[in-house]
């Protein structure tokens, strides 16, 4: 008995799953907007859909993703095979089209390289598969191979294979067609119609030929006057009028043969390739991910399988890097640790010199749970994540809607929309938040804001240069955690001997630092100014 794959997913464990994500109830918000505010889009881009559409809060659809991944990252086949696949699906979509454009549906020739493109996405999988189907781990792959095993195995396919070469090996022997032409009295056409589909061509009968009066009566594939000069001051509609009338032709001759020909189409090819059509989106999505984490592997940086919490909120992640910045830059990457839980912290905001790994890190937190959320591995040595109804991000953004709003004003207004869809469950990511507006204001709506995600319960990073801030945590625990607010704690960039070293601390963060840092920066220390005073 064959394995029925008409509901068949690479990337979901079973219809159930599959059906759950497609009616929302296991589909995380994490939008396209999000994934362009982290990088994400930049270094995995889709063709035929997008990114958004493949997010999962299931725990089972994420290990069974990590399995398929798994399979992919150990045999570079499989990725070879899908990426032959493709445009041969590709070509088989494009004649569907092309026939319901047309209203064409019997036509022999058309009805003959579908059934050669599907014959050929078969062979392709099972020469790609088979070879490797016994050390294969993931249930879909080593579904596929054996479905795929079946088919070309099964008698039925090998009766197709052997039909086709017959129907194919007929139209490929056609090499001219013998017309005939009815005169009325007046030597007018009146009528005509094919005679003959003969197996070799028609030859010319030069003028040479007519010349020495040779006798062509008993040569009947030798031309002794041009009817249509072909390529001679033909229209492209004379042209393509009598292709068609040759194409009829055939298709007439033929007819019977299409008759029992596109009741196996209909019957057997048709249900085997649209399963196989219906995974194209999958595919790319597979091979695109497959592409970036092999480009990880190559330069020699961490993935792990994530542990997946779906009890408390929880992010841990040792070792962790930003994948955007280690696939733009040959530098050397910095990893770093971080600890969102109840027991720490599930709140934390960062502080630290300019350009001292801040935003790097706010989005390879964001990064990490989106990848995992994806069912990929994650840039990390280990990783122990609970899966998020959403990831929310507050990004210094341009002036889109700040003229009716003013700049702070449309902060405002996207931190207050994070409010209204944010749960204990989500993960929220605000990177210099607030700089529009002095640091008194800011730190004191900063306050407020960090104040209202404690009592939500979800994990929160805030990075920031406002320092202040910082030094109001205390305050702001001792006024949430009677009512239940979750712990919020701080982290510092650090500066290792005077040098940005984009390693992160929990630590206080000390103000002064990065102030003489800024000063040394841009020679305003005391000492700098000095010495220039000295040289005017």
């Amino acid at each position: 008995m064959t394995t029925d794959l008409s509901k068949f997913s690479l990337i979901f464990p079973d219809e159930e799953t599959q059906t759950a994500h497609m009616s929302g109830r296991a589909k995380p918000n994490i939008d396209m907007f999000v994934l362009e505010e982290l990088g994400l889009c930049e270094i995995f881009k889709l063709k035929n859909s997008n990114l958004d559409e493949y997010f999962t809060s299931d725990p089972a659809v994420i290990a069974h993703r990590n399995e398929v991944f798994r399979d992919m990252l150990e045999f570079p086949e499989i990725s070879a095979t899908l990426n032959k696949l493709i445009p041969i699906l590709t070509d088989i979509m494009e004649l569907r089209r092309l026939e319901a454009d047309n209203g064409e549906t019997e036509s022999y020739l058309e009805s003959i390289t579908e059934i050669e493109l599907y014959i050929s996405s078969i062979s392709t999988l099972y020469g790609g598969l088979s070879p490797i189907a016994d050390k294969l781990k993931s249930r879909a792959f080593r579904t596929l191979a054996t479905r795929i095993s079946e088919l070309v195995n099964s008698d039925y396919y090998s009766e197709l294979n052997k039909k086709l070469g017959e129907l194919t090996n007929r139209v490929r022997d056609i090499r001219s067609v013998t017309i005939g032409v009815n005169l009325d009295a007046q030597l007018r056409p009146s009528s005509a119609g094919v005679l003959s589909i003969n197996p070799e061509p028609f030859r010319s009968g030069d003028v040479i030929e007519k010349i020495l009066r040779l006798n062509f009566k008993d040569d009947e594939y030798t031309c002794i006057a041009n009817l249509v000069p072909f390529g001679k001051k033909q229209s492209e509609n004379q042209k393509t009028a009598l292709a068609y009338a040759f194409n009829s032709a055939i298709n007439d001759v033929y007819k019977q043969s299409l008759r029992s020909w596109k009741k196996i189409v209909q019957t057997y090819v048709l249900e085997n390739t649209d399963f196989l059509l219906n995974l194209m989106p999958e595919i790319e999505f597979l091979v695109k991910g497959t592409l970036l984490l092999r480009y990880l592997k190559t330069k020699n940086l961490p993935l792990c399988t994530p542990t997946v919490r779906d009890d408390a909120p929880v992010f841990r992640a040792y070792g962790l890097y930003n994948p955007c910045v280690a696939v733009k830059v040959d530098d050397e990457i910095i990893p770093n640790d971080l600890e969102f839980d109840a027991e720490n912290a599930l709140i934390y905001v960062l502080t630290g010199p300019n350009r001292g790994g801040k935003s790097v890190i706010t989005c390879a937190m964001g990064l990490a749970q989106a990848m995992m959320q994806l069912g990929m591995f994650v840039p990390a040595v280990k990783a122990e994540i609970s899966v998020s109804d959403g990831i929310f991000t507050h990004f210094p953004t341009g002036a889109d809607d700040t003229i009716d709003k003013g700049r702070l004003g449309e902060e405002c207004a996207r931190l207050n929309e994070i409010f209204e869809n944010v749960t204990e469950k989500s993960l929220v990511l605000l990177d210099e938040s607030l700089s529009s507006t002095g640091a008194y204001e800011a730190s004191y709506i900063a306050a407020e804001v960090l104040a209202g995600f404690s009592r939500v319960g979800c994990r929160c990073l805030f990075s920031t240069h406002l320092h202040e801030l910082a030094a109001e945590i205390d305050n702001i625990n001792a006024r949430t955690s009677p009512e239940g607010g979750s712990k919020i704690d701080t982290l510092v960039a650090g500066i290792d001997e005077g040098k940005r070293s984009f390693k992160i601390y929990r630590m206080k963060p000390d103000g002064k630092s990065y102030a003489r840092d800024i000063a040394d920066k841009y020679g305003l220390s005391y000492e700098n100014i000095v010495k220039n005073i000295k040289k005017a």
